[in-house]
């Protein structure tokens, strides 16, 4: 499938695509804030659903059409020919067309198993792909036949593959992925969204605790409420905020009910940006006990963590995935291993009963964003990822 119009060699800037299937999830900001803060590159879009579009807003944007084949050509292809989900569902062609027509230089392919769908495209092009992978794209598929050949085809193939941690990069070399192809593409925080609050410790022990997260397994919102349950009994008159929604939110309601705290526990559901800061503000301490589900799906390194980390919160969370490369233990939070609610409630409880390291870890903790995790630094970073593909590319396209 070859391109033949402008490329890098007359454009001002190159071109990436950006393929997001959703674009975009209301959990998906972190892409979002990704796409648009680019500078030495220009983007487009190719999605199949869009959605949320009033809360995250973008003009240059192709929406693939379902186009699926006749139901004989269809089971043809599936059942005769054994073609890949992605040619007889109809979406090859107009993937093709769509990237025919904008001629760019570079795809950025959001979430691994992604890739694994785009597999026959990609083959086929005769540009450079990345793929960046930001935790649950690492999980087994055992149900999905032949998903792990793929994945390990698709690792060998593209140039380059991005990672939100290291413990991804970890697995994915597991999976057979050249140590050599993987570059860091962190979560870039805008540090003026959440600006550092020097706190002081509220009256009467009224503390204020907060966990910002999608109500799914992986998040170890179970543990929390029971190291949240140890804790209270302490200081009676603490609150537990949880801001997300999700598929346990019932099952978390219940346990809350069977922990008698109903009048501690305040579940806000999906907070946007300006709301979430409030939130920060007017806590102490996040907690974030993320643990490793059935299925693999593991952390990368949590947004909502790293945004109450920059405003100055000190962390209590879990060693899990991608958190202690953000959080050490003893200098900008505490770490616990995970499932290991008494041991999570006996940090909250040294924060609360030593004030000085209780403000001492939160500034640290706002420091180590800005030297991290800043958003432009992390641009530049994914930027440079794009440059190097394209010239790879470029150098062996010209031999």
């Amino acid at each position: 499938m070859q391109s033949s119009v402008a490329t890098s060699e007359s454009r001002a800037k190159p071109l990436i695509a950006s393929f997001c299937t959703y674009f975009l999830k209301a959990e998906m900001l972190h892409i979002y804030r990704q796409i648009i803060a680019l500078q030495r590159v220009e983007t487009f879009v190719i999605t199949k659903i869009r959605e949320n579009a009033a809360l995250y807003p973008f003009r240059d944007l192709e929406l693939l059409k379902s186009s699926k084949p006749n139901p004989v050509c269809r089971g043809r292809l599936k059942y005769l020919a054994r073609a890949p989900a992605l040619v007889y569902r109809g979406e090859f062609d107009g993937i093709r067309r769509v990237l025919l027509r904008r001629n760019p230089d570079l795809m950025h392919v959001y979430f691994g198993n992604t890739g694994v769908h785009l597999l026959p495209l990609i083959e086929r092009w005769d540009r450079p792909c990345v793929v960046s992978f930001h935790g649950m794209d690492v999980q087994r598929r055992e149900s999905e036949r032949g998903y792990e050949a793929s994945l390990r085809k698709l690792l060998r193939l593209v140039p380059l593959v991005l990672v939100r941690s290291r413990s991804i990069a970890q697995r994915l070399i597991e999976l057979g992925c050249d140590p050599q192809k993987v570059r860091l593409n962190r979560t870039g925080i805008p540090l003026g969204e959440f600006p550092y609050l020097a706190r002081t410790p509220p009256t009467e022990g009224a503390w204020t605790i907060i966990q910002a997260c999608r109500l799914v397994p992986k998040k170890g919102l179970p543990t929390a409420l029971r190291a949240f349950a140890r804790f209270a009994r302490e200081f009676p008159r603490s609150k537990f905020l949880i801001a997300g929604g999700g598929p346990l939110r019932q099952e978390l309601e219940q346990l809350v009910r069977r922990l008698d705290l109903q009048k501690a526990v305040v579940f806000l559901g999906f907070l946007g940006q300006s709301q979430l800061r409030e939130m920060y503000e007017k806590a102490h301490i996040f907690m974030h006990p993320s643990e490793l589900p059935p299925d693999s799906n593991e952390e990368g390194v949590p947004n909502s963590m790293l945004e109450a980390m920059a405003s100055g919160l000190p962390v209590v969370a879990t060693r899990h995935g991608g958190i202690p490369e953000a959080v050490t233990d003893g200098v900008n939070g505490l770490l616990v291993p995970e499932r290991d609610d008494e041991g999570l409630a006996k940090s909250l409880l040294k924060l609360v009963q030593d004030p000085a390291l209780w403000k001492a870890l939160g500034a640290s903790a706002s420091r180590t964003v800005t030297m991290e995790f800043a958003q432009p630094r992390q641009i530049e970073s994914l930027e440079s990822a794009y440059f190097e593909a394209i010239e790879e590319w470029q150098k062996k396209a010209s031999v």
